[in-house]
């Protein structure tokens, strides 16, 4: 299962390396590509799960988080902002997703699933901090290559993602521990909104 996930994430890097390589101002383009580098390895050298959420659902939501990144257009598109602001905002994001995945260690996943409770690091100040990481990395990239495409597969990739976030917490909410983390961090992925 972690080699079938980390397949379209690798077709996308190899993708991405080779329009970069046409063009070395998508430096953003470059960013996003790491993002999913850094991801292979934390699918690689996660844990076992202590229990796992084996619904088709779970499964199906699995396939979409893992597999949109053979959907993404890497060509050169809309520049919303100019690429330095947008790398800026990716570069940022992507200091929190490593924060969240070192803070997470080998509990990082594809199903949702209780690796054990995390409470320190990234996790101190919202319960779900890698799911934030990977939106404003996201909107990062769209901002500097915007496409009505790009825009339809991360916007169904985070309706996607909110609806694991949901399954997870169901999952782990069975955990004592963790129902005493909801109590202290009452946010899921942004302060005081939600």
């Amino acid at each position: 299962m972690r080699a079938a996930a980390c397949f379209p994430e690798t077709i996308f890097v190899y993708a991405a390396i080779l329009v970069y390589l046409q063009d070395r101002t998508r430096i953003s383009l470059l960013l996003i590509a790491a993002s999913s580098v850094f991801t292979i390895g934390a699918y690689i050298l996660s844990r076992a799960a202590i229990a796992r959420d084996w619904h088709p659902l779970a499964l199906a939501i699995v396939l979409v988080i893992y597999g949109y990144p053979v959907f993404l257009d890497v060509r050169p598109g809309l520049h919303l902002v100019p690429e330095l602001l947008a790398t800026a905002i990716q570069v940022v994001a992507l200091g929190w997703i490593i924060y969240g995945k070192l803070s997470l260690g080998r509990s990082f996943g594809l199903l949702p699933a209780n690796r054990g409770i995390i409470v320190a690091g990234a996790y101190r100040w919202v319960r779900h901090p890698i799911y934030l990481g990977y939106i404003l990395c996201h909107g990062g990239f769209l901002l500097a290559s915007f496409s009505w495409r790009n825009l339809a597969v991360y916007g169904m990739l985070h309706l996607v993602q909110i609806g694991r976030l949901l399954r997870e917490e169901k999952l782990l909410s069975r955990d004592g521990a963790y129902r005493q983390y909801r109590r202290r961090v009452p946010y899921r992925l942004v302060p005081g909104v939600f």
